[in-house]
């Protein structure tokens, strides 16, 4: 009896969940399971950069009753980067895993940046303004918080938490084809 089909026509085969393991790879591309949108994202690195800075600002004057002002403040802004660092690798952008030392770093990179921009910010104005009001101070201080706090959410997101193409390129491959059976029906 003839095939219905050629043998060279092949069925598309779809690999389930199971078979795509952990890494979710599918299409050539890194898929994080339950990865939050860009939105979500945002909201959680708002509130968990915005959780840790309070905390830190509390924490800082009761470290600088047993050490100097600026080295309480330099420690405890390390130590709230880092916690900050984990919180959106595991929370903000739904990584899976924890930060690891190149985003560490990354994310470092990105935090001094922002730093940068406020003290410039600041800087500028005292420059324009010698004997600017608290309120100046306040609102071009907290002006530059916000827009370098998009910027920073920008880099994480986009460059520090994006997916690793180079390590998961398997385009083609995660496309299995099974040849279709023949039919022998008479």
């Amino acid at each position: 009896m003839k095939s219905l089909r050629s043998p060279n026509q092949e069925m598309a085969y779809e690999p389930s969940a199971a078979e795509l393991g952990s890494t979710g790879v599918e299409d050539g591309a890194l898929r994080i399971a339950g990865a939050p949108g860009p939105l979500a994202s945002f909201v959680r690195f708002v509130v968990c950069g915005g959780g840790v800075g309070v905390l830190s600002s509390a924490v800082v004057p009761l470290t600088a009753t047993l050490m100097p002002w600026t080295l309480a403040n330099a420690l405890i802004t390390v130590a709230s980067t880092l916690l900050c660092t984990e919180l959106h690798a595991l929370f903000t952008f739904g990584t899976g895993q924890r930060a690891g030392l190149r985003r560490h770093l990354q994310s470092a990179g990105s935090a001094t940046a922002a730093y940068a921009v406020t003290s410039t910010a600041i800087l500028t104005l005292h420059t324009i303004q010698p004997s600017p009001t608290l309120f100046w101070e306040q609102t071009v201080y907290l002006t530059a918080a916000g827009l370098a706090g998009i910027g920073r959410f920008l880099v994480l997101r986009l460059f520090v938490f994006t997916t690793d193409q180079k390590n998961t390129d398997r385009s083609n491959t995660s496309r299995r084809t099974a040849p279709l059976p023949y039919c022998t029906a008479a």
